[in-house]
């Protein structure tokens, strides 16, 4: 037997492993179970050269817990390691020897077997929750095999060991205040959440399997049963297979085994298959989406070699993006790496841009080839592609083929084919195009209605970004291009034209109506203002600046706007037609009460028309208005 010290840098390694190496104690879990897997794609690869004479089989990595003994145990069949290797890759702290196990076998193909090899101090990891760590293990070469313990300090021992079968057992004597660990179902959860995709099937205990009845059994016979290996990963997940390989009930299948609480199928799916400049691998999925932007519960998740590492991808994936749902899977992402660090890596940077290429590609091959499709599923994906407008010029650039701009009408048009569509009939006298939309059909029905009465078409925006969107589109246009909401002035004054009507009140007049509303209406929430339309227009209308209202909205939604306006009450332009005959009869009124009634309630008409009439102010529209019609 030999007894040695650890050879490392720092004295004491271990109190540090315990406190700053992972910040979660369980990823230890995560590691040992990587390290097996190389192990196990190692003795494969030697195998698959001819560099090892023997049958592997089918090896598997296996998880034991036993209670008694307060132990955890991880069971390989891989390479295993001799007395000298265990001093190399152990007590040098010298990781798991991966790189140097690809630089050896460079020329047959190693970099293709899937070796994990980037999980640093992998296995001291496990001195984070255990007190004391046997290593027992047996190489592939015909040389006896080794007994390692370590008790959490940098002395070891290091003896020939009793195991008879290749491959490496770690032997994990788990602290009293980490005994969560050998419970059943936590590790069980471990095991699915950062091993479900391992290429290596993991034994967790047994179950017990059906078989199939035979042709002649009786209809009340229970069906046999028998005890099969638990196996809890899937070794060959769908984004390890060639698009080729796969159908859409494959890709909508493994959707299912990503999220099984998720029952709406995905809209579509994206395949990401790269090994130049970088190696990356997955499928995204966009699924059905809500004006709602809130965190989703279902996130992307990313791998490393099938390893699960987080489903915290901001910084690798473009931020508009991380609505989606589905795997990444790159060696060449840095692990256990602060955000900062991995927006500065030139790789990370690589790999964004081209996921924010490849959405942007397949969305306007799906737009190209189905356009009727594509259109119906615009509601479901539209916060993406705005997000995406906004946030990534060259998505911006790209999406200008495929986002479309729908009308209150139902009809699509991308923003070019808008502009052909409207330009006759829609542009003011200073030669401006003006874009007409509305955000709420409902709410803005009557004002929606007027402007298509006069030809006009009236989009309909109504995602939370619209206001940040027109904003960016305005800008891009160099400002020949004005979106305004239809219920930001009267129809007449949405797009100015040369013409003006002429008022049928004289200037005295038009003075005594103005203050006449100026005395019932509350000024700090209204603005009076005189206008001469057509007398079959509304006597009065409300309206709220596009200025002013969309700097709130920009405000209120983040990013944009102006100090402090989100939180400014709100105002609105009450609008009077002096060429209304209703204006002329409040005019006439002889009694300053029956005036007063008559403005209350054109007014409160115009409130409700805005869907602004609401508690006391309602109720007392409702009784003056049974009053007036008695």
């Amino acid at each position: 037997m030999a007894t040695g010290n650890i050879n490392v840098s720092v004295e004491n390694i271990f109190p540090l492993i315990k406190k700053f190496l992972y910040s979660d104690h369980e990823i230890f879990l995560r590691e040992l179970i990587s390290n097996a897997t190389d192990a196990t794609l190692k003795m494969n690869h030697l195998v698959r050269i001819g560099e090892a004479k023997i049958d592997v089989g089918q090896p598997k990595i296996e998880v034991k817990i036993d209670k008694d003994n307060q132990t955890l145990h991880i069971i390989d069949e891989g390479v295993g390691m001799t007395k000298e290797e265990v001093e190399k890759y152990i007590n040098e702290v010298a990781f798991s020897g991966a790189e140097e196990f690809l630089e050896k076998y460079k020329d047959s193909d190693a970099k293709d077997t899937g070796i994990i090899g980037h999980f640093g101090l992998g296995f001291y990891s496990a001195f984070m929750v255990a007190n004391k760590v046997e290593i027992k293990t047996k190489s592939w070469k015909d040389e006896p095999a080794a007994h390692w313990t370590c008790e959490g300090t940098t002395q070891f021992t290091l003896e020939e060991g009793d195991k008879t079968e290749r491959g490496t057992e770690i032997i994990l004597h788990i602290n009293d205040d980490e005994k969560e660990f050998l419970e059943e179902h936590r590790i069980n959860e471990l095991l699915v959440k950062y091993n479900k995709f391992m290429p290596v099937p993991i034994k967790f205990g047994t179950k017990e399997k059906e078989l199939p009845k035979a042709e002649d059994a009786k209809e009340d016979e229970e069906p046999k049963k028998i005890k099969v290996d638990n196996i809890i990963n899937n070794p060959d997940p769908a984004w390890t297979k060639q698009p080729t390989e796969l159908e859409e009930k494959d890709y909508n299948s493994f959707y299912r085994e990503l999220y099984p609480t998720q029952f709406e199928e995905p809209l579509f799916h994206i395949h990401l298959n790269v090994d130049y400049p970088f190696n990356l691998t997955g499928i995204l999925y966009f699924p059905k989406l809500t004006n709602d932007l809130s965190i989703q519960k279902d996130k992307i998740q990313l791998y490393q070699n099938q390893v699960f590492v987080t489903d915290n991808v901001e910084g690798i994936v473009p931020e508009f993006l991380t609505m989606l749902k589905g795997v990444i899977d790159s060696p060449d992402i840095p692990l256990n790496v602060s955000r900062s660090y991995l927006q500065a890596d030139s790789a990370v940077k690589k790999i964004s841009s081209y996921i924010t290429r490849k959405v942007a590609d397949k969305l306007k091959s799906l737009f190209n080839d189905n356009r009727e499709d594509f259109e119906k599923k615009w509601n479901d994906i539209k916060v993406v592609i705005e997000y995406g407008m906004l946030s990534e010029d060259k998505f911006f650039e790209k999406a200008q083929k495929f986002a479309l701009y729908p009308t209150t009408n139902n009809t699509y048009f991308t923003f070019d084919e808008l502009k052909n569509e409207i330009t006759d009939l829609q542009t003011d006298k200073d030669g401006k195009l003006v874009v007409l939309y509305a955000s709420n059909k409902d709410q803005q029905h009557s004002y929606i209605k007027r402007a298509e009465a006069k030809g006009y078409k009236v989009l309909l925006l109504d995602s939370p970004i619209v206001s940040h969107l027109i904003q960016k589109l305005e800008q891009e246009n160099e400002q020949k291009v004005s979106f305004v909401r239809v219920d930001s002035d009267h129809v007449e004054n949405l797009i100015k034209k040369e013409s003006e009507q002429v008022s049928k009140l004289s200037d005295e007049e038009k003075e005594t109506v103005k203050t006449s509303f100026e005395t019932v209406v509350p000024k700090e929430k209204y603005s009076v203002q005189l206008e001469a339309l057509d007398s079959d227009t509304a006597p009065v209308m409300i309206t709220q600046p596009e200025f002013m209202r969309r700097m709130k909205e920009m405000q209120q939604t983040g990013g944009g706007g102006m100090f402090g306006m989100g939180n400014m009450p709100e105002m609105y332009n009450l609008v009077v037609n002096t060429n209304n005959p209703l204006i002329s009869k409040i005019l006439k009124a002889k009694e300053d009460s029956k005036r007063e009634t008559l403005i209350k309630q054109t007014l409160d008409l115009a409130l409700l028309s805005q869907n602004l009439l609401k508690g006391e102010e309602l109720t007392n529209f409702v009784e003056r208005s049974f009053k007036l019609i008695k």
